[in-house]
């Protein structure tokens, strides 16, 4: 398994368009062979920083996704949304390794 960790920085006056642009997401892993384990937005306080945590069994599965980007139109809808709002002023990706509770 590998769980991407996306840490982004966020416009706070914008908010509720960076909700909208993270359920679509979290709705697109799932549909694509992710587990999406959601989106962490401020509670408390001036902030501006956001993070989003989803798993794909494989980096194989997650390059297979990462290939509708820009072609799939749901994919095309959602970055709109982040495009046009400017919601997002910056992201960036890290790939770990999930070391989890044995059962």
């Amino acid at each position: 398994m590998i769980t991407c960790v996306v840490e982004y920085v966020i416009d706070p006056a914008k908010t509720e368009a960076f909700e909208s642009f993270a359920r679509r997401w979290m709705a697109l892993v799932d549909q694509h062979g992710g587990t999406h384990h959601g989106y962490f937005l401020p509670a408390e306080g001036a902030s501006d920083k956001a993070l989003a945590l989803f798993s794909f069994p494989s980096l194989a599965a997650y390059e297979q996704y990462r290939q509708l980007f820009g072609v799939d139109p749901e994919f095309v809808v959602a970055d709109r949304i982040r495009d046009e709002s400017g919601c997002v002023l910056r992201y960036e990706r890290t790939f770990m390794r999930p070391l989890l509770p044995e059962p």
